[in-house]
C-alpha cells in the first residue's frame, strides 16, 4: 500500500509505503468501544472520599435525654441527620482499573489505525523541520496541509524539542512517539499526521515477525 508523501508546505514529494497488515484490518466498533472504556477507566483516580459516621470525631455522649425535652430523639451528633455528621452512601477510595490482555490492546491499535485510514484522516509528511520554536510555525503547517479540525495528533519517531515548544500552547495539537502509540489516542484524534520516520518506526514496532523474533 502507498500513500502520498508531503512536505510541510503541503506539496507532494513522492510516495510512502505503508504496511497493509496494519492499515487494512476489519473494524469491530463494539470492540473499540470496549477499548475506550478500558482506557478511560484506568485514567480515573478514584480518590474521592467522604467521611462515614465512624470517621467523625465526638458523638460518644447522647446530646440530651430521651424524653421530656420536647425535642426529637437523638443518640449521637455523628448521625447523618446532623450538620457535620457522617455522609450516607458517600464516595470512598477505590480503584476503577480494568484489565485487558496485551494481544487485545494490540488488535485494538491495529483496528483503530485501519478505521482512521479508511476515514482518510491519516497523512504522512517528510519531517517537521521548523526554523523556530514558535506557534506560528505550526500554524503554517496546518495552513499548508489544509487542516481545519481540532485534536490533531502528530506521530514522530523521536522527540523534537522545537516542535514540542511550538505546539504546547495549542490545545488542539498533541504528539506521541510511534512506539508509545495506543488505540485511545488514535481514536480521539480527528487528524493524524505521521512523519515518514514515524511511519517506519510504527511498522517496525507492529511487525508480527519482529515481535516473534524479540519474544524468542
Amino acid at each position: 500500500m502507498e500513500t502520498k508523501l508531503l512536505n510541510i508546505s503541503g506539496q507532494e514529494v513522492g510516495k510512502c509505503e505503508i504496511p497493509q497488515e496494519i492499515f487494512s484490518r476489519k473494524v469491530d466498533e463494539h470492540f473499540l468501544h470496549e477499548l475506550v472504556k478500558y482506557y478511560l477507566a484506568n485514567k480515573r483516580l478514584g480518590t474521592a472520599q467522604a467521611k462515614k459516621r465512624s470517621d467523625i470525631s465526638g458523638g460518644g455522649k447522647k446530646p440530651w435525654k430521651q424524653k421530656g425535652t420536647g425535642r426529637a430523639r437523638h443518640g449521637s451528633n455523628r448521625s447523618p441527620l446532623w450538620r457535620g455528621g457522617g455522609v450516607v452512601f458517600g464516595p470512598h477510595n477505590h480503584s476503577f482499573k480494568l484489565d485487558m490482555p496485551k494481544t487485545k490492546r494490540r488488535a485494538a491499535l491495529l483496528e483503530s489505525l485501519s478505521a482512521k485510514y479508511s476515514d482518510g484522516v491519516i497523512s504522512v509528511i517528510e519531517n517537521i523541520d521548523i526554523k523556530e520554536a514558535k506557534t506560528k510555525e505550526v500554524r503554517e503547517i496546518f495552513k499548508a496541509l489544509k487542516i481545519e479540525v481540532r485534536k490533531v495528533l502528530f506521530v514522530l519517531d523521536k522527540s523534537d524539542e522545537k516542535f514540542a515548544l511550538a505546539s504546547r500552547n495549542m490545545k488542539e495539537v498533541s504528539w506521541i512517539l510511534a512506539r508509545n502509540i495506543n488505540a485511545y489516542e488514535i481514536l480521539r484524534a480527528r487528524a493524524i499526521i505521521f512523519t515518514s520516520a514515524g511511519m517506519k518506526d510504527l511498522a517496525d514496532f507492529l511487525n508480527p515477525k519482529a515481535e516473534k523474533a524479540s519474544a524468542k
